[in-house]
């Protein structure tokens, strides 16, 4: 006999055939009642080898140290290219088995994350990103001198490092721990790594809403593939993120207050994916579960200033609905993120506050990507399309679900305010020029599950229309194209800009002898700090990067580069010039400088009586500054 349900009435019947993981239902999760498990398709493990044989085959064959103006897109190899198509069409067969046979969709995913994001770190001989190299100087520093100076006013915006150092002091007791030299020795592991424990996380949040397996899975393949932003590097932003997501998984499924439900733990009103509410929780284990979360919460603000914000706009957005309406745990994040920033964190947050009365309300401004906003050459503009492209199908995808599968949205509704919630800090900050992909990445888990919603049609259930069945028919066309063209959206918006990534260890070298010979005081000039090594020793040395600026002023620097930089060293200061391949690379791509600028800026400061040659080679030079002074005895100038 059929126990009513929380709605008060019976379920309807169950048919069997439809239903996951059912003696003919294959399509989706487990669905209520376990029936013996099928054998999953024996194509699987064939293609998840044939893949790994393709990457392995490949690897070698990417041509890093030669790439152009495309970046890594016409350094990869046709393998390569064959190695994602086998793993795209291995992940949708693997998906038809999805209930019963969850872990080959699992594998994939992990394949595919190690496919796409692997090379940089098995292939290259130094860091990817060359200003995260600023990271390491901040582990070094703290393994060196054993603290922090959070206190210290530190050129090259490294204060803001000191005063949010849990991400570094992590890593300086992991590279005692290892026995390495630096951090720098796995810090290109860091996008797999936080890849690999990201996975349970949002499979956690998934199931939440969604009983589903190819849904969750098709979601979590979405969110790798929409993940090009490049924020899970070696920073504190993605340990951040991670700890971000943990703490909205946990309220997800164990902050549900008592009878706020309602219809939505009736079966019949769900959406057939559907997962039902969470059981709800006491205040007793409510308030637990908020001393549970203490800690984690403090390390989210320990470890990035920006992070805590979102953490506390998220549980905000979650209180809007009567089901996550707890104020206690809002109040704790609140607190923690306000003592963090009044104490440790108060030098950058009182300046922060500053600057807010001018860009409160700049959403063109706020919402421009980096200094400039303005991409040039093949390959950078082209990685700046594919990911306009990338966002706009992504957010058309969602919002189809949202329109489509009303019921889903309904059940799920806390999953979109999660999503949406980061949008209004627009109109507060532009964090410098990156607020844009932030408000992006926060967003990005609750889009891929939405978006995977309009793909994988909802076949389990009691009612079988014919448009249901349609749908079917269509969708198995439809999830491997869009899969792909996501998939072809990736490489591009990751890999079109590599040749500003990659930096030759010579050129590191030069860096890193230019920097360790220049006395403690001296002043580092160069045109942006995306060049390895550039806050090497940045407690003891003063740093300016006289180019990032909008363009207009740049174009009158290039006039008399000598005199600029000049007029603006103090008198008395021991100064010197690094200019390196990186930095001309990362400034024509970024359209700070104008075509031609660099080698003009070089030629200029070459030949300027200012500046004396040290070291000068095909991928750098460094110039001291020789001020000129007026000799005692005579009207005219000599140079020191």
């Amino acid at each position: 006999m059929p126990v009513p349900s929380a709605g008060g009435s019976a379920p309807p019947a169950p048919d069997l055939a439809a239903v996951p993981g059912g003696p003919e239902g294959t399509e989706g999760g487990d669905g209520g009642r376990r029936w013996p498990p099928r054998r999953p398709p024996g194509v699987c493990l064939p293609l998840l080898l044939t893949a790994a044989g393709l990457w392995l085959y490949a690897l070698p064959r990417i041509g890093f140290r030669e790439m152009g103006d495309h970046g890594l897109l016409d350094r990869l190899p046709a393998a390569y290219h064959l190695c994602l198509l086998v793993l795209t069409a291995g992940f949708v067969l693997g998906l038809r088995r999805a209930g019963t046979a969850p872990w080959w969709p699992a594998a994939y995913c992990a394949a595919l994350l190690f496919a796409l994001k692997a090379p940089p770190a098995v292939l290259y001989d130094a860091v990817r990103y060359p200003w995260a190299s600023k990271h390491d100087a901040v582990v070094e520093t703290l393994l060196a001198g054993g603290e922090l100076r959070p206190g210290a006013a530190l050129s090259g915006n490294m204060s803001a490092y000191d005063q949010w150092p849990g991400f570094f002091t992590l890593n300086a007791g992991l590279v005692r721990a290892f026995g390495v030299e630096a951090a720098a020795v796995y810090a290109n592991w860091a996008p797999i790594v936080l890849g690999l424990l990201t996975l349970p996380v949002l499979v956690l949040i998934y199931r939440t809403f969604c009983q589903d397996w190819r849904l969750v899975w098709t979601a979590v393949w979405i969110f790798q593939l929409a993940n090009w932003v490049g924020q899970d590097y070696f920073a504190p932003q993605g340990l951040a993120y991670l700890l971000h997501l943990t703490v909205i998984a946990v309220v997800l499924r164990h902050f549900v207050r008592p009878g706020s439900a309602g219809r939505l733990r009736d079966r019949g009103f769900l959406d057939p994916a559907a997962a039902a509410v969470p059981p709800p929780t006491g205040t007793g284990q409510r308030a637990l579960c908020v001393v549970v979360l203490a800690p984690l919460i403090a390390a989210v603000n320990a470890t990035h200033q920006l992070t805590p914000v979102m953490l506390c706009v998220c549980l905000l957005a979650l209180g809007l609905t009567r089901r996550y309406r707890n104020t206690g745990l809002l109040a704790v994040a609140v607190l923690l993120m306000l003592t963090w920033n009044l104490t440790l964190g108060r030098p950058l947050f009182t300046e922060t506050l500053r600057t807010l009365k001018e860009s409160i309300g700049e959403l063109t401004r706020n919402s421009r990507a980096g200094y400039a906003g303005r991409l040039t050459g093949p390959g950078p503009e082209l990685a700046g399309t594919a990911g306009v492209l990338m966002v706009l199908a992504i957010a058309a995808l969602a919002g189809a679900a949202v329109v489509l599968r009303r019921r889903l949205t309904r059940s799920a509704l806390p999953l979109l305010l999660v999503s949406v919630a980061p949008v209004p800090l627009f109109a507060v900050n532009d964090y410098g020029g990156e607020m844009l992909f932030r408000v992006y990445l926060f967003g990005l888990p609750g889009a891929a599950f939405f978006a995977a919603a309009a793909l994988v049609p909802a076949l389990a259930g009691s009612h079988r229309s014919r448009a249901r069945t349609l749908w079917r028919g269509v969708s198995a066309f439809v999830l491997p194209a869009v899969l792909l063209l996501l998939m072809a959206g990736f490489l591009p918006a990751y890999y079109g800009k590599e040749t500003m990534y990659y930096t030759p260890p010579e050129e590191t070298a030069l860096v890193a002898r230019a920097l360790d010979n220049a006395p403690d005081g001296s002043l580092i000039l160069a045109t942006t700090g995306s060049f390895p090594r550039a806050l090497h020793r940045y407690d003891r040395l003063g740093h300016w990067f006289f180019a990032e600026q909008e363009p207009a002023a740049n174009e009158r620097l290039l006039q008399d580069p000598a005199g600029h930089l000049a007029a603006g060293i103090p008198p008395g200061t021991t100064a010197y010039v690094v200019l390196t391949r990186t930095q001309d690379v990362y400034t024509a791509g970024e359209g700070l400088l104008p075509p031609g600028g660099f080698r003009t800026l070089r030629a200029k400061l070459s030949a300027s009586p200012l500046f004396r040659t040290v070291e000068s080679r095909p991928y750098g030079i460094v110039l001291e500054y020789r001020p000129a002074v007026r000799h005692p005895t005579s009207d005219h100038e000599v140079t020191q």
